[in-house]
């Protein structure tokens, strides 16, 4: 029998899918080519399509390594073009069941890599920092606290999907902050297709979380519904563009039509996505507010122009 998380998470995606059909509609698809077909993009599109790139690194090697134990090196080497392997990364004790969600979500990461440098240049893989005490420090960040013990993303699979839920999403509302500003038909398409993926890997992780809604996370006094709560108010603190975050509980009058207080997949007044910008973006995973000053998971910081770019800020300063 198939387990009732995988049925809960399903239908969300599909009610995530007919949210992604308008923005799928803008953009012209031929019959015969359903799936995506690399092309060239006009410059101006080219740093919009480039950005994601560190997104996509991250996830795939915190994917690649928590559900096999080895990462892009192994995997796809000629993807990398000679970035330094990433630092703490290690294979988690997951669950069968978990282990293969997240060993899809980690393919699926490899083709969208493949997918942007099949499009644009791109650049070499930034240095990630995924040690668990990274992890832990967002943690303690989200909840003005110090866990103890600290807290270990590798430990068992509620830790993991906790740690999951930290990054698809800040992606999702990126590849949703993108889309308007894009003017081809392949920048948007390809853009649409990335954004379906990651919001369908957000909902199987927000959904296998809400099955444990109120479930406390061992050894610690939280439960699952206050960690998330707790996570997204620091992304909206770090991000400072307002609400752009919701965890898995809200009051009703925050929930679809002010209807429910069930949140599997987060939206505005109209149940629509969020959208964040790159500097946005930069604010939270750097752990810092600031898309000048590099930490958490890019110690060195982000690449490719626009990250760049606010990088040169802070050395002009």
């Amino acid at each position: 029998m198939a387990h009732p998380a995988l049925h809960l998470a399903f239908v969300f995606m599909i009610l995530l899918l007919s949210q992604l059909w308008a923005l799928a509609s803008e953009v012209h698809v031929d019959d015969h080519e359903a799936g995506y077909k690399p092309g060239p993009v006009p410059a101006v599109d080219v740093d919009s399509i480039e950005f994601p790139l560190n997104l996509e690194f991250l996830e795939a090697e915190f994917f690649l390594w928590s559900a096999l134990g080895y990462g892009l090196d192994h995997v796809a080497p000629e993807l990398v073009s000679g970035g330094p392997p990433p630092i703490g990364a290690q294979k988690a004790n997951l669950d069968p069941l978990v282990r293969e969600i997240i060993k899809e979500f980690a393919y699926q990461e490899v083709g969208h890599i493949r997918a942007i440098k099949k499009t644009v240049n791109g650049f070499p893989r930034p240095e990630l920092n995924l040690t668990a005490a990274n992890f832990g420090s967002i943690m303690n960040a989200a909840l003005n606290t110090t866990l103890k013990p600290p807290f270990n993303p590798y430990a068992n699979s509620l830790n993991y999907l906790l740690a999951s839920y930290v990054i698809p999403y800040v992606g999702l509302t990126g590849y949703v902050g993108t889309n308007p500003h894009l003017q081809s038909p392949t920048a948007k398409r390809l853009v649409a297709g990335l954004l379906g993926v990651e919001s369908g890997q957000d909902a199987v992780i927000r959904g296998l979380l809400y099955e444990r809604l109120f479930e406390k996370v061992a050894p610690y006094p939280y439960t699952v519904a206050e960690l998330t709560d707790k996570i997204s108010i620091l992304r909206n603190s770090l991000g400072h563009n307002g609400i752009a975050d919701e965890g898995l509980f809200v009051p009703r009058a925050v929930g679809a039509e002010g209807k429910v207080k069930g949140n599997i997949l987060a939206g505005d007044e109209y149940s629509l996505s969020y959208g964040r910008s790159p500097a946005q973006i930069l604010r939270i995973v750097y752990s810092s507010g600031s898309e000048s000053s590099p930490g958490g998971f890019y110690p060195r910081g982000a690449d490719g122009r626009i990250a760049r770019h606010y990088l040169s800020k802070k050395t002009h300063s």
